[in-house]
């Protein structure tokens, strides 16, 4: 059995190969004629989506224009970023606080935009961090990182960040079964299906503030989550996870994880979940995992190692959780605007398993299983099958809704997208991408109210679609037109990273959100702050020196400064005064041992400094913000160690001395 699966694994990737490594002859003139015109946006006009796409192993998330494919913004979230300062400065440092300590890198596969009713409402957009397990909320009315949370009990964080249809909860998955934090995790890897379970997140999120808060786990099985979708309208209520490696092999998993022909989707009842947390069924454990928070009146990051979560062994409970089987080794598990149809894609399967919500909940009902699963009831493959799309294509992936009654699957293998009727089950149409497409996304995809009109491929392999750029090559994005019954590419633009999934929605409800244009101020409340020039001054306390320092076009203040030692620890504080939008100001000093700080209007931020030789050092502004930008610079004389140079600074009175010495 070992051996004919692993030719059929050889074939198809020689399948891939060759589509991957051959040009279509077609590939220049598939593009429509009008195709140029559709994504043309004039100067001065604004693209209709925005489209916000992870990073993958970047750790960052990048913002992209629709249709223009031109990227707008990169938002650092779970990676250190020299642009912005993000994790170099003293206030943005705590973001990246872990239970293990500062962890500047992730790979972020997944993002979620935030959901009232169903519809994206275009508050917040959840990110996962993949390798550190850790899910954020980022504040889409200043496109910053606003919070941060790591997960216990977890590894590798694949199977997240997916939202109820209010955002009451968002949850994650783990990649791998672990032993769990609370047990002694040294054990031999061969004892994998003894000591080795799965933990499913629940993280509250607050309704009016969006604040998060780890409320519970569900103790599973030890098999691999993939991803997820929650249920909507008649599912609500319900969470489906694809999972793989029922096997629960630990080592040489592309063949000893598929040996199954069916793994499964499982379905999570959370609504019952509650009922027995509120029940006292829960049981607190011992555990630590960083929080952290973003403030945005002290402009301040702060984190938090909490020690304790509240874990629900589900395996006990016979009423929580059930399983679907689904062709083997299931990857995308995507629910229909209408909550009934749950789509599951097996990437080694040749069609499309769809499964029915009320089919489901009768088979439950009647108990209509065919076993269990380390105690979690398996339903009848035929008792809960609505049907399955015949010969869609090879290896199928991912699975979006334009909301007009008609899904779209990506087929990583045959390298397209392929359009289908959610009720018949019927193909048609196809459209090739170049090449190996992954995720898709279609803006509102996944929610109750898709938007429509356009499709995104995210394609894991370029080859001759861009000036090359030596062995690595620029991800590729693929633009198309679905406003009508055929698919039409209309474009390619790069994307940074490698990007997995993305979430797009109508540019006027993200930009006319309340979305800040300065920070005011008067209600800066940050704790060095210097609301003017008058305010500035340069502390010393022992070896540590505070510079209140402000920003305006185009000066410092101060911009002399003198009395600084060899092996001083340096804190600039330094405060943007200008108060109109998209004036922000740069800083940067020589030698500095970490990054410039890019500092918004009305903002403070805190640069820390060690200078290590005796002379001369100046300092910069970094973001062109004037005519006399290349003026605004300032000196700090670094005086040896043990030196009596008394600190001494100033703006504009430190004249020219009279004599040469």
């Amino acid at each position: 059995m070992k051996n004919k699966f692993i030719k059929a694994v050889v074939v198809l990737i020689l399948g891939s190969s060759l589509i991957t490594s051959c040009k279509p002859k077609n590939s220049g003139d598939v593009v429509s004629g009008d195709a140029a015109q559709k994504v043309y946006v004039a100067p001065g006009k604004y693209d209709e989506f925005y489209n916000f796409v992870s990073g993958g192993f970047s750790g960052q998330m990048s913002v992209y224009g629709l249709p223009s494919g031109r990227m707008l913004k990169v938002v650092p979230i779970f990676s250190v970023d020299p642009e912005s300062g993000w994790g170099f400065s003293e206030e943005t440092k705590p973001m990246l606080n872990t239970s293990e300590g500062f962890i500047p890198w992730d790979d972020q596969h997944h993002l979620e935009l935030s959901q009232t009713n169903g519809e994206v409402d275009g508050r917040w957009i959840f990110a996962n961090a993949n390798n550190t397990p850790r899910i954020a909320r980022v504040d889409l009315k200043r496109f910053k990182t606003a919070e941060i949370i790591e997960l216990p009990n977890s590894a590798g964080n694949h199977s997240s960040p997916f939202i109820t249809e209010n955002t009451e909860y968002v949850v994650a998955g783990t990649r791998f079964g672990i032993p769990s934090d609370y047990e002694d995790g040294d054990v031999p890897i061969n004892t994998y299906k003894q000591n080795f379970k799965a933990h499913i997140s629940f993280i509250k999120v607050d309704k009016e503030s969006g604040k998060m808060d780890l409320s519970f786990q569900l103790r599973l099985p030890g098999v691999n989550f993939d991803l997820s979708h929650a249920g909507k309208g008649k599912s609500h209520g319900w969470f489906f996870f694809t999972c793989y490696n029922s096997e629960q092999a630990n080592t040489l998993l592309e063949v000893n994880a598929s040996q199954n022909d069916k793994d499964f989707i499982m379905a999570v009842n959370w609504k019952k979940a509650e009922e027995y947390i509120k029940a006292g069924k829960g049981k607190i454990e011992k555990t630590k995992y960083a929080h952290n928070t973003w403030n945005d009146e002290t402009h301040t990051g702060t984190s938090v190692i909490k020690d304790e979560v509240l874990v629900l062994d589900a395996m006990a409970m016979k009423d929580i959780c059930y399983l679907m089987p689904c062709p083997k080794s299931p990857h995308g598990c995507d629910v229909d605007p209408t909550g009934e149809y749950i789509v599951g894609s097996g990437k080694l399967a040749a069609l499309i398993p769809v499964f029915s919500f009320d089919k489901m909940t009768k088979a439950i009902a009647k108990k209509d299983y065919e076993g269990n699963y380390e105690g979690i009831p398996v339903l009848k493959y035929k008792s809960v099958l609505y049907g399955e799309v015949q010969k869609p294509g090879l290896g199928p992936l991912h699975t979006e809704f334009d909301g007009k009654g008609n899904a779209y699957t990506t087929f990583f293998v045959s390298s397209e997208v392929v359009k289908w009727d959610i009720k018949t089950l019927k193909v048609l149409d196809r459209v090739p991408t170049y090449y190996s497409v992954g995720h898709l996304c279609i803006p509102g995809g996944d929610s109750k109210k898709p938007f429509g009109k356009y499709l995104i491929a995210y394609n894991k392999i370029t080859k001759d679609r861009y000036l090359p750029t030596g062995p690595e090559l620029t991800q590729s994005a693929q633009l198309y037109d679905i406003s009508g019954d055929k698919m039409k590419l209309l474009l390619d633009f790069p994307t940074i990273g490698e990007p997995h999934y993305a979430q797009a929605a109508p540019a006027d409800l993200i930009r006319n959100n309340g979305q800040l244009k300065f920070y005011d101020i008067k209600k800066n409340n940050h704790p060095r702050v210097a609301k003017g020039e008058k305010e500035t001054k340069v502390v010393r306390e022992g070896n540590k020196v505070h510079v209140y320092m402000t920003m305006i076009r185009s000066h410092f203040s101060p911009d002399n400064i003198e009395g600084i030692k060899v092996g001083d620890d340096v804190y600039f504080h330094i405060t943007n005064l200008e108060q109109d939008w998209d004036v922000p100001h740069g800083f940067s000093i020589r030698r500095a041992q970490t990054a410039e700080l890019l500092i918004m209007p009305g903002e403070t931020a805190t640069l820390n400094w060690k200078p290590t030789k005796v002379g001369m050092v100046p300092f910069y502004c970094t973001d062109f913000c004037s005519a006399l930008h290349q003026e605004m610079s300032g000196y700090i004389r670094v005086s040896p160690a043990g030196s009596n140079v008394p600190i001494s600074y100033s703006l504009g009175t430190n004249l020219p001395a009279s004599s040469t010495k």
